[in-house]
């Protein structure tokens, strides 16, 4: 590639890097400034990737930028990676800190990276497919990156950027705006773009995008109507457990095996993501039937079902995602009774967590209790949750604790 061009183009894309916008602060952990590791940021296509490396770039003077999504880069190759590095240090010789976004589309990527840092670069990367943080990192960056995953916008996040100020007590009107704010969410979803626009047709948009150049263009998927077919069906079951052979069964694959590949290249692009029941043999985990949770409530929304109709599986979706940006792994509990969430951090199940719209019903409560109960039980736990969409109070059986909370207010804690 012509130094020329792709100095003019490093120029071009700085100037609106740096532009002054107001942007929604993503929540994340400060120590991915101050560590020396090369920080991977991945996500979801859409997500705030770029949004958050301009964040994070307000805390150095001097660094250097580039977005290999731009179209010019088409001739880019890993040969160029070079060429590059003269013209950062050409433009901005004390820059010491490089920001590399969607760096992914670049084969051999991994190798240059590992040459900088060894060098004594600061290195953030982004990328919007997981196999970044697999197989690429695993054989050339283990033990020098550290990982940071992005989601679309939590529920904090989204009242920040809807000027919504939280505190621990709301007036009645706080609380009326509040619920709304709780339905949008819940209906629209948390990516950025969809949060201001409220449109289904921009969030189908970010459906095909990551359907076609991140998983049927980058796994060269010949079956294309299969692959889709799957992925809908998989967004309108979401909370659902599935297996494999059941789900060769009833879309009439050609084989278990090529069930089980899709479905990991559609969590490869963070579009689903699957939790095991719980067993302490990881062997019984492996083979046991999976939950599947999409990454958005709102793509859900968009592409299968209407809101007002499953409720209960939308709300027990972005629970999901909740617990997903605070723990590393979540299962659900099933023997006699079924737990839709238990939380292991380390060793042991500290939490258990049961989700319910509506509560209403005497037959509905008894079994969400119980449930919840069972999963107590088993892991010796003096305290439970139940997460609802308005219900709350805290009842006492057996000497354990049963805490009602209502969805939002658990979002806040």
């Amino acid at each position: 590639m012509e130094k020329m061009i792709l100095s003019q183009l490093i120029i071009e894309q700085k100037k609106i890097f740096e532009k002054d916008i107001q942007i929604v602060k993503r929540d994340i952990a400060e120590n991915i400034i101050s560590s020396p590791k090369i920080i991977v940021i991945t996500g979801v296509r859409r997500s705030g990737k770029s949004t958050l490396l301009r964040q994070l770039s307000k805390h150095y003077k001097n660094f250097s930028y580039i977005n290999f999504e731009d179209e010019r880069l088409l001739e880019f190759t890993y040969h160029d990676f070079n060429s590059l590095l003269e013209i950062f240090l050409i433009l901005n010789p004390k820059s010491k800190t490089f920001f590399f976004d969607e760096i992914q589309v670049i084969s051999g990527w991994e190798k240059f990276v590992r040459r900088l840092f060894t060098e004594g670069y600061k290195i953030f990367v982004t990328g919007s497919n997981a196999t970044l943080l697999s197989s690429e990192i695993a054989t050339s960056l283990t033990g020098r990156n550290l990982r940071v995953e992005l989601f679309p916008f939590s529920f904090k996040e989204y009242l920040c950027f809807s000027n919504f100020n939280v505190k621990k007590i709301f007036t009645t009107q706080e609380k009326a705006i509040l619920s709304q704010h709780v339905k949008d969410y819940l209906r629209y979803g948390g990516f950025p773009e969809v949060v201001k626009s409220k449109d289904f047709e921009e969030l189908n948009q970010i459906y095909q995008d990551i359907i076609i150049k991140d998983l049927l263009v980058r796994f060269k998927i010949r079956d294309q109507k299969d692959f889709r077919e799957l992925s809908l069906f998989l967004l309108s079951n979401i909370g659902k457990k599935i297996s494999f052979n059941n789900l060769k069964k009833l879309l009439e694959f050609s084989n278990t095996s090529k069930v089980k590949n899709y479905v990991d290249f559609l969590c490869e692009s963070y579009l689903f993501f699957t939790i095991n029941k719980y067993d302490s043999s990881i062997k019984k985990q492996i083979v046991n039937d999976k939950k599947i949770y999409a990454i958005d409530t709102g793509l859900v929304n968009s592409t299968s079902f209407q809101f007002s109709e499953n409720r209960g599986s939308i709300l027990e979706n972005a629970v999901f995602l909740e617990l997903k940006r605070r723990y590393k792994e979540i299962f659900y509990f099933e023997e006699k009774k079924e737990c839709d969430f238990v939380i292991k951090p380390g060793r042991n199940i500290i939490h258990a967590f049961q989700v319910a719209d509506n509560l209403s019903d005497p037959s509905t409560r008894k079994r969400e209790i119980e449930g919840l109960k069972a999963a107590m039980d088993r892991f010796n736990l003096c305290n439970g949750t139940i997460i609802t969409l308005d219900t709350e109070e805290t009842i006492k059986e057996d000497n354990k604790k049963i805490y009602f909370i209502p969805y939002w207010k658990w979002l806040l804690e």
